[in-house]
């Protein structure tokens, strides 16, 4: 499986120190910080370094071999002359591959893609795949029919592996069961004037020794966002759709089968960890609050409201006894008229519930993750559309200030 589902999304990597304390750059502090109870205290969040991104859509932090890379697809590059539009611009942009090299990400190799949603780096055996998720081609009209690619290393390059046609893919997920190993792709539009060619639906497919096949079709029309956990012996699927339901499946030994509704539409995410001895699924909608939700015994219920639209992804951080789970928020609005300038927030588990210790700024956020470099602790944030909606946004490396 995956380093970053291994260990929470928490890399942990231990580069030499002299290198870093030669080559780290100055630190900077964030803009429009805010804590909950205000303090004199230094943020949690200080920005470390920032990396030219336009309409990225993730940065994940994966391991290869002993080396921590960064891998950032972008949706679209924009297009001198035209109006702004959050599904414009030039579909056929690259997805970034950065190093960490001296205390810092440096721009490394590039992959081509065609309106870049996710990447996902796993390892079957002593072989590591890179999978990339496209969504479009195109600089207008937009294609959605498009390939997306697994990638093989071999030696020093990623070589294409398998191409899979896909229908407006928005994410990849590895995970593994006993001795399956599976890729769930999470895919689809309903707009009227779109026709699917290739499958429309999500699904899951499995690694049969040779290739990836498919394995199993779900009912999702446009999903965005896979997360595997268990709970005793028991395996779930949480799977978030927009137009479709969010729901919980459950491993029955040879198929997932449905297992509990989280909601009817407008879901982005879903995060899963364990406290007090007791299981939490975190719950992210665009549209409406997120919620928090608790296991008791038999299925999920609401635990606590999580204020605000927009959420769009999650990321944990385990700091000594304190957990911290940050909420990235992507848009208000709709698409024809979005607020992209909003405010992402750094949430606390204190007395059994999630409390609000900080907020930082994001522009029409996508994910985030943290990683351990040098000895240091790492958020990196993801930012895909200006306030004035265009696509050339920064993605940002923090520092973690704990």
């Amino acid at each position: 499986s995956t380093a970053n589902n291994e260990f929470a999304r928490t890399i942990q990597l231990h580069l030499d120190s002299k290198e870093r304390r030669e080559a780290r750059p100055a630190e900077r502090a964030v803009p429009s910080m805010r804590r909950f109870p205000m303090s004199d205290a230094m943020p949690i969040l200080s920005i470390h370094q920032r990396l030219e991104t336009s309409g990225a859509r993730t940065a994940t932090p994966f391991m290869l071999g002993d080396e921590l890379w960064l891998g950032v697809p972008q949706l679209a590059v924009d297009l001198p002359g035209t109006p702004a539009h959050m599904n414009g611009g030039d579909s056929d942009v690259d997805t970034l591959l950065y190093k960490w090299t001296g205390g810092r990400f440096v721009l490394s190799e590039r992959l081509p893609s065609h309106g870049g949603e996710d990447i996902e780096s796993f390892c079957i055996g002593d072989t590591q795949f890179l999978a990339v998720a496209n969504l479009r081609e195109g600089a207008g009209p937009y294609e959605p029919n498009v390939e997306s690619v697994i990638y093989r290393r071999t030696g020093a390059r990623w070589e294409p592996f398998q191409s899979i046609g896909t229908f407006a893919a928005k994410q990849w997920r590895h995970f593994k069961i006993g001795e399956h190993n599976f890729l769930a792709l999470a895919q689809g539009l309903t707009l009227p004037h779109l026709t699917p060619v290739n499958p429309r639906y999500s699904c899951i497919f499995e690694w049969n020794g040779e290739s990836f096949a498919l394995f199993q079709t779900l009912d999702g029309m446009w999903g965005y966002d896979f997360t595997c956990f268990e709970i005793g012996e028991d395996h779930f699927l949480a799977y978030a759709d927009h137009t479709s339901e969010s729901l919980i499946y459950r491993w029955d030994g040879e198929q997932f089968v449905r297992f509990q509704m989280i909601a009817e539409k407008s879901g982005r995410t879903f995060h899963h960890f364990r406290r007090d001895a007791a299981d939490y699924l975190a719950f992210a909608s665009i549209d409406g609050v997120s919620k928090l939700y608790r296991w008791n015994g038999d299925s999920f219920s609401v635990h606590q409201e999580l204020e605000g639209p927009g959420g769009r992804e999650f990321a944990m951080l385990e700091c000594g006894e304190d957990l911290y789970l940050v909420r990235i928020n992507f848009i208000e609005g709709t698409p024809s008229a979005p607020k992209t300038d909003l405010m992402s927030q750094i949430y606390r588990w204190e007395a059994g519930k999630l409390a609000l210790v900080e907020s930082f700024p994001t522009s029409g956020g996508t994910d985030a993750h943290f990683f351990s470099a040098d000895g240091e602790k790492f958020l990196v944030v993801s930012n895909s559309l200006t306030a004035d909606v265009r696509f050339r946004t920064d993605t940002i490396v923090y520092r973690v200030n704990l």
